[in-house]
């Protein structure tokens, strides 16, 4: 049986520009090309787990408008469970995304129906009796500690993708999360412009292991007072780079939840990343287990 990811996180439609370069404040910049795909980095993490194998469930909250629709059919597409999905009166999430040249991206959230996820939607009881949750900070921060709870207190293991950047609580801290920040999400979340002093410090107060995620160069893990690095895989090309953090963590979940270890799974999703920014979109790119396979050789 595949192992069991919960996702507790945003579900956005996202209207992607990409010009010959990114604006500057206040710039226009014409000959654009207009794509629309569906997002939200939690909706992406659990299309990521689903294609490799994982039997993945989405807790979240869409509007009653046709981008709401959007995002549940292509959820329900990808063999993603969206009965935990609520509907309410208000917009879908809209992400607006402007994409460089080398597939760097400019993005500007509305998250609209994702804050009203609220900590009723948070259960585990009826889900099995193990599993990884994983979670984000598209959603309201409460909402975010309540799932985190949820797992500990389910015997699940948290994944917490700090993603957009803020300051981490103490109550996050004790619960003793995965943690995956990108170098940027480090610092906001630690509050030290110093990368070396933010990972000693960050990893000091968290209980669990952190793993911060830096491109191409691949992946840093700090536990238990050891560091060890992952190094990442040649990108077969560069497109748009809009979701390659949500392939490096929706990887991650799905194979930890198939009771890989934590090394192996780093490793997994690193050739995640690599492979996903190789279309345009922030979902075309991620790999099926056949694909990851290839690169990291049989599981």
């Amino acid at each position: 049986m595949p192992g069991r990811v919960v996702v507790v996180g945003s579900i956005n439609v996202d209207l992607v520009v990409t010009a010959e370069r990114l604006p500057l404040p206040g710039e226009t910049v014409l000959g654009g090309r207009f794509a629309q795909h569906a997002g939200g980095k939690g909706a992406n993490q659990a299309v990521a787990a689903a294609r490799v194998g994982a039997q993945v469930t989405m807790i979240g909250a869409v509007g009653t408008d046709a981008h709401g629709e959007i995002a549940l059919a292509a959820l329900a597409a990808e063999g993603v469970d969206v009965s935990r999905v609520r509907r309410v009166p208000q917009p879908t999430g809209i992400a607006l995304i402007a994409v460089g040249p080398r597939g760097e991206n400019q993005i500007v959230l509305a998250p609209g129906a994702n804050d009203e996820l609220t900590l009723g939607d948070v259960s585990l009881g009826e889900l099995g009796d193990e599993g990884v949750l994983l979670t984000d900070h598209e959603i309201p921060a409460a909402v975010t500690l309540a799932a985190l709870r949820a797992a500990r207190e389910a015997g699940w293991t948290p994944i917490l993708d700090p993603a957009p950047a803020r300051a981490l609580s103490a109550d996050i801290l004790q619960l003793g999360p995965i943690l995956t920040p990108n170098e940027h999400e480090l610092l906001v979340a630690i509050g030290d412009d110093n990368p070396q002093a933010a990972v000693a410090s960050l990893a000091e107060r968290n209980r669990g292991p952190l793993i911060v995620t830096q491109g191409p160069a691949g992946a840093l893990l700090v536990e238990d007072g050891r560091s060890q690095r992952f190094p990442g895989f040649p990108a077969p090309a560069v497109i748009d780079t809009t979701g390659a953090g949500d392939a490096f963590t929706g990887v991650l979940a799905a194979w930890l939840a198939d009771g890989q270890p934590l090394g192996a799974a780093i490793r997994a999703a690193n050739a995640a990343g690599a492979l996903a920014v190789g279309a345009a979109g922030a979902r075309a790119g991620m790999p099926h287990r056949d694909a990851l396979v290839e690169i990291i050789g049989p599981v």
